[in-house]
C-alpha cells in the first residue's frame, strides 16, 4: 500500500490528470488477465487478450500518434481533421508496453495472473522504472511483490548503483548536451565539418548517459527495496555490429520486440526480411510521432539486414578496430536522425559531416573548443566502456592479497558514493528543469 501511494504520488507530480490514465489502463490488464486466467483455453480467453491488446494500443495511438497521423493524412488529401492536441502522458509507451506484456504471458501461461488488484498496481506504477523503464515484465518481479528481502548488502549495491547513474546523468549528460547545443541546434550555414562530427558525438554520448543514468537509477531504488531488475544497457558503445549494438542497447525495448513480434511473425522461420522491417519501423515509431524516428528505425533494420545477409561475414574477417569503426559511424549517422525531427535538416547536417558545407574543415572556434573540454569527452568516452569497472575488480583483487585489503572496498565505495553525490548536487545547484530524454517517449 505504501509503495503504490507514493508511486502514484511520484507520478502525479509530473501531471495529476493522468493518474487516472494510468489506473485505467492497469484495470483492464488486470481484469483482461483475471478472465484468462479463468477460461484459459477458451474463446473468451482469446477474446479477453485481443480486448488487452486493442485497449492498450488504442490509447497510445490516441496519445501518442494520433495527431501525427491526422497531420499526413491532411496534407496527402487535403482533409481537415482535427489535430489532437493533448500532452503526451508521462511514460505511457512505457507502462502501456508493460502491461500488454503481461496479458500476454498470462495468456501464454508463461505466467499466473495475479488475484490482487493492489499487488498488480504495484507492478505497473513502482516509481523507480514508470516514467522511463525499463520495460519490466510481471513474471521478472512477481516473487518479489509477494514476498521480498531486504539487507545491507542489497541495499548498499542500491545507492552505489543509483549514485553513479545520478552522476552519469548530472555530470555527464547534462554536460554533452550543453556542450553539444551550438553546434546542433545553431546556424548550420556557420558549421564546419569538424564541427559538425563534434556536436554529433557529444549528443551520442548525452543520450546514453541520460538514458543508462536513468536506469542505473531504477536499478539501483528498485534493489534497495528488493526488486531486481533486469539491466538495460551493456557498454554498446563497444559493439562491432549494429546487430550487437541492439543487444547492448534498451535491452528490455529490444527483447519485448523480439517476443511479442518478431517471433509471432515468424521470426527467421519464414519472411525474416520482412518481419525485421515491421519490427524496426515500429521501433522507430515507438521512440516518438515523427518520421525521422521511422527513418531512424529502418535505417537500423536495413543495416541489419545487410549484416544479416552478407556484411557480418566480412566484419568477422576484418579486426576488430575497423568492424568497430563501422558500427561507430552507423550509430552517429543514426543520431543525426534521431536528433532532426525535420529530415531535411538531418540531411542537411548530414551533408556537412561528410564535407558538403562551405566552412571548411575546422576553425579556430573548433579547435579552441576541443582544447578547453578535451579532457571531459576523453573522461566520457572512457566512461562508455568497461574499463573503469575492470580497473575497480583488479584493485579489488589486489588488495583481497593484502592485510589492509579489507578496508579497501569498506571505505572506498562510501567515499566514492559521498564525492559522487556532492559533485552532482553541486552542478544541480541553480540549474533550471533538466528532465531525462526518454520522459518524451
Amino acid at each position: 500500500m505504501i509503495l503504490v501511494v507514493f508511486s502514484l504520488a511520484f507520478y502525479a507530480w509530473g501531471e495529476p490528470r493522468w493518474v487516472v490514465l494510468l489506473v485505467f489502463s492497469a484495470l483492464v490488464d488486470y481484469v483482461n488477465g483475471l478472465v484468462i486466467e479463468k477460461n484459459r483455453g477458451t474463446w473468451k480467453a482469446t477474446v479477453a487478450l485481443v480486448s488487452s491488446v486493442i485497449i492498450n494500443l488504442s490509447l497510445l495511438f490516441f496519445f501518442k500518434y494520433s495527431g501525427f497521423f491526422a497531420e499526413n493524412l491532411n496534407m496527402l488529401l487535403g482533409t481537415a481533421i482535427p489535430v489532437n492536441n493533448f500532452a503526451l502522458p508521462i511514460g505511457i509507451s512505457f507502462y502501456t508496453f508493460q502491461t500488454l506484456s503481461y496479458t500476454i504471458d498470462v495468456y501464454r501461461n508463461e505466467t499466473k495472473a495475479q488475484i490482487s488488484f493492489l499487488n498488480f498496481m504495484l507492478f505497473v506504477s513502482l516509481f523507480h522504472q514508470l516514467v522511463a523503464g525499463p520495460i519490466v515484465r510481471y513474471s521478472d518481479i512477481a516473487a518479489g511483490i509477494e514476498n521480498r528481502t531486504v539487507d545491507l548488502s542489497e541495499c548498499s549495491y542500491g545507492i552505489n548503483r543509483f549514485e553513479i547513474g545520478l552522476a552519469k546523468k548530472v555530470l555527464l549528460a547534462n554536460t554533452a548536451g550543453e556542450l553539444a547545443a551550438p553546434y546542433l541546434d545553431g546556424n548550420m550555414d556557420m558549421l564546419t565539418t569538424g564541427g559538425a562530427w563534434i556536436g554529433i558525438i557529444l549528443f551520442s554520448l548525452q543520450i546514453y548517459f541520460d538514458f543508462s543514468g536513468y536506469s542505473d537509477m531504477a536499478i539501483g531504488m528498485g534493489r534497495m527495496i528488493g526488486f531486481h531488475y533486469k539491466e538495460n544497457f551493456n557498454y554498446p558503445y563497444i559493439s562491432r555490429s549494429a546487430t550487437e549494438f541492439w543487444r547492448r542497447w534498451h535491452i528490455s525495448l529490444g527483447s519485448f520486440f523480439r517476443d511479442y513480434l518478431y517471433i509471432p511473425l515468424g521470426g527467421n522461420r519464414k519472411r525474416h526480411i520482412f518481419n525485421l522491417l515491421v519490427v524496426w519501423f515500429l521501433t522507430g515509431l515507438w521512440h516518438g510521432a515523427s518520421w525521422n524516428f521511422v527513418v531512424w528505425g529502418l535505417f537500423y533494420g536495413i543495416l541489419i539486414i545487410l549484416e544479416k545477409l552478407f556484411v557480418d561475414k566480412w566484419l568477422k574477417k576484418l579486426p576488430a578496430f575497423v568492424s568497430h569503426a563501422w558500427l561507430l559511424l552507423a550509430v552517429l549517422i543514426g543520431w543525426v536522425f534521431f536528433y532532426f525531427t525535420k529530415l531535411e535538416d538531418a540531411v542537411h547536417y548530414l551533408g556537412i559531416m561528410f564535407g558538403a558545407g562551405k566552412n571548411g574543415f575546422f576553425s579556430l572556434e573548433d579547435k579552441i573548443f576541443l582544447s578547453s573540454n578535451l579532457l571531459f569527452m576523453v573522461v566520457a568516452i572512457i566512461a562508455c566502456t568497461p574499463l573503469g569497472s575492470n580497473f575497480w575488480e583488479k584493485v579489488r583483487k589486489f588488495t583481497e592479497s593484502r592485510s589492509y585489503g579489507q578496508w579497501i572496498p569498506a571505505l572506498g565505495r562510501p567515499a566514492f558514493n559521498f564525492a559522487l553525490l556532492f559533485l552532482s548536487t553541486a552542478f544541480l545547484v541553480g540549474k533550471s528543469y533538466n528532465p531525462f530524454l526518454y520522459f518524451r517517449f
